[in-house]
């Protein structure tokens, strides 16, 4: 549909790949070893069933209300109707910084790949951030792939969609040769430490788990794009959790399987390096690492799309400023949101590599607050507004609401600084301040568009 409205253009096979695409991105491959390094093989898996029940209990509010209020801006929508306008524009404040530290992510994420596949490419000295030196030809990679993955979105829903759904499949068959290789050559052995550093380690895992599944809820921020009956959104929100969850944990078996301790320590990309282990070549790590690129496009993909949407809709209720909110006159999408975003994913690749943990841990702070709202909002929706049409009722919704509200409330305090398992100062802590005194700065308190 023309005229300044969104286009309903995604079909239900795209709808998956969306949201599983941006759950699963790249972080299987950047952060496996990582997860198994401070946890311990079982440790790591522990802390992602338990961040994936927190996600599932969310999930199954966001499908209820996602159904019911099928409209661009996802928690914004239902923290509106439910919270209020100050109330909303601090949940979807929050979930954006979790948008834009993803994308953020991914263009540090492309040129850590250009550089495992192309030794030696990284040149061009310019300065070092934490002990890390960062060159000219490494921050062009990153600069240059986020210009053309904007230009694709800004060209439309329809042309980003297509190519979600070819990277996604590439990245599944590609991981399920990793699983057949660990079923096959793995050595059980290689699995020590099964638990690493105790408590610490455990929750310095389960912190970043938000962030690794934060993308599900790219399906209701994009819900005016999506052409499937209402009923089947919330479905398809849940497949796509449970997907994601499976995935980790199998990810994380996999390159304990193909790796020894020593050997997971010294590389720079464990699960590339288990994948050549297993099948006794080096083609096979790359083949993985080409797969990865995969997934760097998937998650940089849907993420502009969610986050888009979401600066899309606190512009059209009056929140921020109103030039964020229109759509281009041919590709009907938010192309001013996402040249917004856009311009701040430009910035992650001059701090280099380690921006990569930084955005990780932020970013997870703003979505389980976010989660916290959404579930909020859904326990008021349902004892102020019971009769409202609900396409997809949760069975036992008060009891789902509470366990949501609690379980993401209990990891956020994980951040904080009393927690084994607090964010890093000045770096993490920085990225949250900021981004906190700026939705200060520019929020505006007036009544929606009607």
């Amino acid at each position: 549909m023309a005229g300044g409205k969104f286009n309903r253009v995604i079909q239900r096979k795209e709808v998956l790949a969306l949201s599983c695409g941006a759950m699963i991105g790249w972080s299987w491959v950047a952060l496996t070893g990582n997860w198994i390094e401070e946890a311990g093989t079982i440790g790591a898996i522990v802390a992602f069933l338990f961040g994936g029940t927190v996600v599932i209990f969310v999930g199954l509010t966001y499908a209820e209300l996602a159904s019911a209020m099928p409209q661009a801006g996802g928690e914004h929508v239902y923290s509106y109707r439910a919270l209020g306008p100050t109330l909303s524009f601090v949940c979807t404040w929050a979930i954006l910084l979790g948008y834009v530290s993803v994308v953020a992510f991914e263009a540090v994420a492309l040129p850590t790949v250009v550089d495992y596949l192309i030794p030696g490419f990284s040149k061009g000295y310019l300065w070092t951030v934490a002990n890390w030196e960062v060159n000219l030809t490494w921050v062009a990679v990153g600069v240059g792939g986020a210009v053309i993955i904007t230009t694709i979105n800004i060209l439309g829903i329809r042309t980003a969609a297509r190519l979600q759904m070819l990277a996604t499949t590439m990245i599944l068959l590609v991981g399920l040769i990793l699983v057949s290789g660990g079923l096959v050559n793995g050595e059980p052995t290689n699995m020590e430490p099964l638990f690493d550093t105790g408590a610490k380690g455990l929750l310095g895992v389960v912190i970043m788990v938000p962030f690794m599944f934060v993308g599900f809820d790219v399906i209701p921020q994009s819900a005016e794009e999506i052409d499937v009956p209402f009923s089947e959104i919330g479905r398809l929100l849940m497949l796509s959790i449970v997907i994601a969850v499976f995935w980790y944990i199998a990810m994380i078996w996999s390159v304990s399987m193909g790796l020894p301790e020593s050997d997971r320590r010294a590389s720079e990309l464990p699960t590339a390096d288990a994948m050549a282990n297993l099948f006794s070549g080096a083609w096979a790590g790359k083949l993985l690492v080409v797969a990865g690129i995969g997934g760097i496009l998937t998650s940089w993909n849907a993420f502009l799309i969610g986050g888009s949407r979401a600066i899309y809709a606190l512009a059209r209720a009056r929140q921020l400023p109103a030039y964020l909110g229109k759509l281009h006159p041919r590709y009907n999408t938010p192309h001013r949101a996402l040249l917004l975003i856009g311009l701040l994913s430009m910035i992650a690749p001059f701090f280099g590599r380690p921006a990569l943990v930084w955005l990780v841990d932020a970013g997870g702070l703003g979505i389980v607050v976010a989660y916290a709202f959404v579930a909020w909002s859904f326990l008021v929706l349902r004892k102020r507004d019971p009769d409202m049409h609900r396409p997809y009722v949760v069975p036992n919704g008060i009891v789902i609401g509470w366990i949501a509200l609690i379980l993401s409330i209990g990891v956020a305090l994980l951040y904080l600084p009393f927690s084994p398992a607090a964010l890093v100062w000045p770096e993490e802590w920085l990225i949250v301040l900021v981004w906190a005194v700026a939705g200060a700065l520019l929020i505006r308190r007036t009544k929606p568009v009607q």
